[in-house]
């Protein structure tokens, strides 16, 4: 299979370049496959309609999905969320920068751009990924590499044989470990709801909202 080498892009040879180009991507409505801080993520802009289906089609889903943002920090997180309480709040920035996924019911400007009522958001912990997050300034998809219902792609040379051909560029570091997808718990509400139980235990995220 004949791969365009402009779309491999290693972090590790040039970081500076490999923000630029991913920021210029997010920017013109392209999508691009990223080290997260949990497993690889296929992304672009989730206020782009023309993304989130692209996206869509790439994952082969049959429905309409929601897809989990990142953000930069709680500053930013502000501009999209209803104003949440103070004890999720502190909660919040106990929590964050972690590979757990918060749902967050969105303010009126944000449902009205993406037609949803709430959106799964992290803060990351992963150095090119952050970066990338301030750069933008704004939220970025992060799905699962992988087609509907199939096993999260992690390994450089799985990724680049299944998705090099539906994505615009794949950045990537010469070693990837092994990591798991986040804990997911869903903060609508006052008490936090388990959805799904990733690297970090849910006792463990209890214990730090207490």
């Amino acid at each position: 299979m004949q791969i365009d080498k402009k779309i491999l892009i290693n972090i590790d040879e040039n970081p500076e370049l490999a923000l630029t180009q991913a920021a210029e991507l997010f920017h013109s409505g392209k999508i691009f496959i990223y080290p997260t801080d949990t497993v690889y993520g296929l992304g672009g802009n989730p206020f782009d309609k023309e993304v989130v289906k692209k996206v869509s089609v790439i994952k082969g889903r049959s429905n309409p999905k929601q897809f989990i943002w990142l953000l930069s920090d709680l500053n930013n997180l502000m501009n999209y969320v209803e104003v949440v309480s103070f004890d999720h709040f502190e909660f919040l920035q106990k929590l964050w920068p972690a590979p757990v996924t918060v749902i967050l019911k969105l303010n009126e400007r944000t449902k009205e751009i993406t037609s949803q009522e709430t959106a799964a958001i992290r803060i990351p912990d992963e150095k090119f990924c952050a970066k990338l997050l301030t750069e933008i300034s704004r939220p970025l998809i992060s799905t699962s590499v992988n087609k509907s219902g199939g096993k999260p792609l992690n390994d450089y040379d799985e990724i680049v044989n299944n998705f090099a051909q539906e994505v615009d560029a794949i950045f990537y570091y010469s070693n990837q470990a092994d990591k798991l997808s986040s804990s997911i718990i869903d903060l609508t509400s006052e008490k936090p709801k388990l959805i799904r139980e990733g690297s970090i235990k849910f006792v463990e995220l209890l214990q730090k909202l207490s």
